[in-house]
């Protein structure tokens, strides 16, 4: 009976070694690509592959292939939780079959771009996909507290997520590490956290919000508090 007993033991320790605010994952089934007669397909890249709640990520890629300049192309975007398009935007490539897009999502989305007629056969890029992240900010009451002091750490998470958790980390030998946490709780404007830390020394501190299935995990400005005697 023993060796059962330190089996679970063994497992529960471990789950508890696991980080306290998880980045939760809901992405879209892969979108293939369909290229057309005589070498005809189109690529697609997004830059940056990640962005903010706010922030732009620019959609780009070329039409390969015989007379592809100022052809039309048209973007589909796809936001969670990815079961149609949402929106599509027309536009030209240029001389070279260059096209761009710029897009400010507002959850994480897929990315399409397809050719005339626009039909379930057209030729087609594949997917790409764009995570949003929360956008977190980090404030602390005092910078330069007394060794011992409580201090205050609070900011803002948009979109509003009331509920998920908050993840204050310090940075170690091993990277950052979460050393207190909170939630989210409503507030006029988005969602908000608050929680006193004692500072006990020197460090450099950030907070992460937990994702969810229409934003990934958001990761703050990271801020150094010197602790003075």
């Amino acid at each position: 009976m023993r060796r059962p007993i330190l089996a679970v033991l063994a497992a529960c320790l471990t789950a508890a070694a696991l980080p306290l605010v998880a980045d939760a994952t809901h992405k879209p089934t892969h979108q293939p690509g369909n290229p057309g007669p005589g070498g005809v397909d189109i690529t697609i890249t997004a830059k940056p592959t990640v962005t903010v709640f706010q922030g732009a990520t620019v959609i780009s890629g070329k039409l390969r292939g015989p007379n592809n300049g100022n052809k039309l192309v048209r973007l589909r975007e796809d936001s969670f939780p990815f079961n149609s398009v949402d929106k599509v935007i027309d536009g030209q490539t240029d001389a070279n079959g260059n096209y761009t897009f710029t897009r400010s999502p507002a959850k994480s989305s897929t990315y399409q771009v397809v050719l005339p007629p626009f039909t379930g056969t057209n030729v087609r890029s594949p997917g790409v996909y764009v995570p949003v992240r929360v956008r977190t900010s980090l404030f602390v009451n005092d910078r330069t507290p007394r060794v011992g002091q409580v201090v205050r750490f609070s900011g803002r998470a948009c979109p509003t997520h009331d509920g998920l958790g908050v993840g204050i980390q310090r940075l170690g030998s091993k990277g950052f590490g979460t050393i207190r946490s909170t939630t989210l709780r409503s507030a006029t404007r988005c969602s908000v956290y608050s929680r006193l830390v004692r500072i006990t020394r020197d460090g450099t501190f950030r907070v992460i919000t937990a994702g969810h299935g229409d934003n990934a995990r958001g990761i703050s400005r990271s801020v150094f508090v010197n602790a003075h005697s």
